[in-house]
C-alpha cells in the first residue's frame, strides 16, 4: 500500500478560519432573502386582513423557500467566481492548483463498474475508451478494472459472460480485469462496493466509482487520481457530470437545462461549503481506507419510515468520511465526466421517486453523533429537496381555494406586492441558470460551442418553458409518493429504460392523470370564479394540466430529430467531442453537422 493510516494528520490538521467566515456570511445573505421574502408574501396576502388561511400558506411558502434561495446565492457566486476569478478550480477545490498534470501516477486505482440487469454491451462500450486512454497513456500498471454485476437476470447474466470474456480477450496483458458477480443484490449499489472493499479494497489505494452509465475519459481519471495525491486530507473527489448528447428530446432539454446549472451552482456551493462538498455515488474517486473503515452503513430498523438498507448512500458515506476527518471536494470542471440522463418523462419521475424514497431515510442520521454541522446541513437539504414540493401543491390547492372564495384577485391579493413576489421567485428560481447564460453570452469560444448565439439563446427559452411544465409535475409526483410512502408503500429499485422510446397514451394517461385532474380542477375552478387569476395559477398548475401531451410529445423520435436538426438543446460536446465520445458513435453527435453562427 502506498498510503497508510491519514486518520489522524486529518484530525490534527489546522482549521481554516476563512471557510467559517465565508459559511456565516453565506446564511446571513439565506436568511435576510427569506425574511424579505416572507415579509413580501404576508404583506401581498394583507389585502382583505390577515386569516388562518394566509398563515398556512405563508408556513407553506417558508417551507419550499431554501432550496431556492440558497441556488440563488450559489449562482450568484458562482458568476462572480467564473467571470473574476483566474483559476475558479483552483480557488475552490485548492488540492487542484497543485497539480500541473505530468505528476507520476504513484496510486494504485481501481476502476469499479457498477451494474445489475444492465445491457453489457453499453456498459462495456462506455468503459473501452477510458481503458484504452489509460493503456495508451502508460499508466494502466497503476489501474485495475472491475465489472461489479449484481445481475440477477439468466439472460443479461449470459450476455454479460460473452460480453467480458471479449474484453478480456482484448485487453489481457495490457490492464488488470477483474468479472464478479454476486448471487444477491444485498444492499443494493452501496452493498455492492462494500463487497468489493472486502474482497479486493487492501490491494488499492483509490477507486473510482461508475455507474453503468456513466462515461469518464483517461485524462479526468488521471487528474482526479493526481489530486488525490496532492492532498492526502481527501477522502472524496466528486466530478462534475454532465448529460451525455442524446436524442431523446425530453433527454435533450433536460440536460441542457442541467448544463447552463450545475457550473455556476457547483462553484458558488464548493465556495462556502469547502471541505464538507457533495458526494453524487459515482463519476467520483474515494480514498478506500477511510472509506473501509469510516463508512459502513447502518441496516435501517423495521419501525423506521423506510427500513432495510439505505438506498441514498451517497450523502451518508459523505458525511461519515467528514465525520472521520477527511476532506470532501468537488472539482468543477466540464466536458470530460458524463452519464446517461432518462429519455423520457415517465422514466425520469421513475428514477427521482427511488431518490426520494432514498433521501427519506436521511431523517435517521441527522442526529448521528459527532457529525460536522455543514453535514447535518447537507442531510436537511436533501430532506428539503423532495420536502418542498407538497408545500407547493398545498400552495396550489389552498391558494386556489381562497381566491375563488374571496371573489375577486383584489379581496385576496395586493396585486403590486404580489406581483413582485413572483418576479423574485422566478429570479431565483432560475438564477444558476441565468448566471451561466451570461458567462456563455460574453465568451464567444463558448457561444460557439454551443452553437451559436442564437441557437444558445432559443434553446435557453425552449428549456425555460419546458422547465416551467417539468418542475410542477415532479411537484405533484413527489407529493403523491411521499403519501404512499406514509401508507407503508415503498418502490424497488428497478433498472432504467435507457434507450429512446415512445410513450404511449395509454402508459402516460395511466402514470399522468392525477396530475391531469389538479391542474384541470385548478383552472376550472378559477374560470368560474376568478378567471383572471388563471394565468398566475397556471405556473403551478400547467405542467400537471399538460403533463401527459409532454410526456409524449418529448418521447417522439420526430420531435427528437427535429431539435437535432435545428439545433435546439445543443451540447459542446455536439460542437467539438471529445475523442472518447467519438468512439462511442453517439447518434447525437454523428448526426450534428450543421453550421454554427457566432
Amino acid at each position: 500500500m502506498v498510503e497508510g493510516s491519514l486518520r489522524d494528520e486529518a484530525m490534527v490538521a489546522a482549521p481554516s478560519i476563512a471557510p467559517a467566515l465565508r459559511r456565516i456570511w453565506f446564511f446571513a445573505l439565506v436568511a435576510l432573502s427569506l425574511a424579505g421574502l416572507i415579509w413580501l408574501l404576508v404583506t401581498a396576502l394583507s389585502a382583505g386582513g390577515f386569516s388562518a388561511v394566509d398563515l398556512v400558506l405563508v408556513i407553506l411558502f417558508a417551507v419550499t423557500l431554501p432550496w431556492y434561495v440558497i441556488g440563488f446565492w450559489n449562482a450568484m457566486i458562482g458568476l462572480v467566481i467564473m467571470r473574476f476569478a483566474r483559476d475558479p478550480v483552483a480557488l475552490v477545490t485548492p488540492a487542484a492548483a497543485r497539480v500541473r498534470g505530468d505528476e507520476p501516477i504513484t496510486a494504485s486505482t481501481a476502476i469499479l463498474l457498477c451494474s445489475r440487469n444492465e445491457a453489457p454491451e453499453r456498459v462495456l462500450r462506455h468503459a473501452t475508451p477510458l481503458i484504452d486512454g489509460l493503456v495508451a497513456r502508460g499508466v494502466a500498471g497503476r489501474f485495475h478494472v472491475y465489472l461489479l454485476s449484481d445481475t440477477d437476470d439468466p439472460a443479461v447474466a449470459a450476455a454479460e459472460d460473452t460480453c467480458f470474456a471479449e474484453l478480456e480477450r482484448t485487453w489481457r496483458d495490457r490492464i488488470s480485469l477483474t468479472f464478479r458477480r454476486r448471487l444477491k443484490n444485498t444492499g443494493f449499489k452501496a452493498g455492492n462496493v462494500s463487497d468489493f472493499c472486502e474482497r479486493w479494497g487492501r490491494n488499492h489505494d483509490l477507486a473510482v466509482v461508475l455507474d453503468a452509465d456513466s462515461v469518464m475519459t483517461a485524462d479526468a481519471v488521471l487528474r482526479l487520481v493526481r489530486v488525490m495525491q496532492a492532498d492526502r486530507r481527501l477522502g472524496i473527489l466528486q466530478s462534475l457530470v454532465a448529460g451525455l448528447p442524446s436524442t431523446s428530446a425530453f433527454a435533450r432539454i433536460f440536460q441542457f437545462g442541467m448544463r447552463l446549472g450545475m457550473r455556476s451552482y457547483t462553484i458558488g456551493s464548493a465556495w462556502w461549503q469547502g471541505d464538507c462538498g457533495p458526494y453524487w455515488g459515482h463519476n467520483a474517486i474515494i480514498r478506500i481506507e477511510p472509506f473501509m473503515a469510516h463508512c459502513h452503513l447502518p441496516i435501517m430498523p423495521e419501525r423506521a419510515l423506510i427500513g432495510g438498507h439505505v438506498l441514498s448512500h451517497d450523502q451518508v458515506e459523505a458525511v461519515l468520511m467528514r465525520r472521520a476527518g477527511y476532506e470532501v471536494r468537488v472539482l468543477p470542471e466540464e466536458g470530460a465526466s458524463f452519464e446517461q440522463n432518462p429519455p423520457t418523462l415517465i422514466e425520469f419521475i421513475g428514477r427521482d421517486l427511488r431518490w426520494c424514497q432514498g433521501n427519506m431515510q436521511y431523517w435517521h442520521f441527522l442526529f448521528l453523533p459527532d457529525l460536522k454541522a455543514m453535514s447535518r446541513y447537507q442531510l436537511v437539504f436533501a430532506l428539503l429537496m423532495f420536502l418542498g414540493s407538497p408545500a407547493w401543491i398545498g400552495l396550489l390547492v389552498i391558494g386556489t381555494a381562497a381566491v375563488a372564495y374571496a371573489g375577486t384577485p383584489e379581496r385576496f391579493i395586493h396585486a403590486d406586492a404580489g406581483l413582485a413576489l413572483l418576479i423574485l421567485v422566478l429570479v431565483m428560481w432560475f438564477a444558476p441558470k441565468i448566471a451561466t447564460v451570461i458567462d456563455v453570452l460574453t465568451r464567444p469560444n463558448l457561444r460557439r460551442a454551443f452553437g451559436g448565439g442564437f441557437r444558445f439563446i432559443a434553446g435557453v427559452v425552449t428549456e425555460t418553458i419546458f422547465f416551467l411544465l417539468l418542475a410542477p409535475i415532479m411537484w405533484v409526483s413527489h407529493t403523491l409518493f411521499l403519501g404512499r410512502l406514509l401508507l407503508g408503500r415503498s418502490i424497488g429499485w428497478r433498472v432504467q429504460a435507457r434507450d429512446d422510446h415512445k410513450v404511449p397514451l395509454r402508459l402516460a394517461l395511466r402514470q399522468l392523470w392525477p396530475h391531469t385532474v389538479l391542474g384541470l380542477w385548478s383552472v376550472v375552478v378559477l374560470g368560474l370564479t376568478v378567471p383572471a387569476a388563471i394565468p398566475y395559477a397556471l405556473f403551478i398548475a400547467g405542467g400537471p394540466l399538460l403533463s401527459i401531451p409532454l410526456a409524449m410529445l418529448t418521447a417522439s423520435p420526430a420531435v427528437g430529430r427535429a431539435l437535432m436538426r435545428v439545433g435546439l438543446g445543443r451540447l459542446p460536446e455536439e460542437t467539438a467531442p471529445p475523442p472518447e465520445l467519438h468512439g462511442l458513435a453517439l447518434p447525437a453527435i454523428q448526426l450534428t453537422a450543421s453550421p454554427q453562427r457566432t
